[in-house]
């Protein structure tokens, strides 16, 4: 699979809420996924396709998605971008915010190998 054809599905994926399928499937077992920051104590950065899975079932369990839009991919080489835009609530504090996002996406042999998040939280 190309990084044109991979990003095209994942972007595809993600607008259907298919996260977890995404990262099943498209994927590398040595994914490195470092996030824009992190709670006190914990690192932004998660090792390998168990790690990055729990990170998402975490968010799953603690956020409610009330609206998602996802724009792109725009595609160089290896590498491509989308961008994420959620309305969501935090679910233990009941606290609703928009989280606006950049993400950029490293493909090798047709799998994800690495991915960053760039973001800000509003109200």
């Amino acid at each position: 699979m190309t990084t044109q054809e991979l990003a095209e599905k994942l972007v595809k994926m993600c607008r259907e809420g298919k996260f977890k399928e995404a990262t099943e499937s498209l994927y590398s077992e040595e994914i490195v996924s470092m996030e824009a920051g992190a709670p006190p104590g914990q690192s932004r950065e998660s090792k390998g396709l168990e790690a990055v899975k729990a990170k998402g079932e975490w968010w799953a369990a603690n956020h409610e998605v009330h609206a998602a839009t996802v724009e792109g991919p725009l595609v160089a080489g290896s590498h491509f971008a989308c961008t994420f835009k959620l309305d969501v609530t935090f679910k233990p504090e009941n606290r609703r915010f928009t989280l606006e996002e950049v993400a950029v996406y490293k493909v090798v042999d047709g799998k994800v190998v690495y991915e960053e998040f760039f973001y800000n939280m509003g109200a």
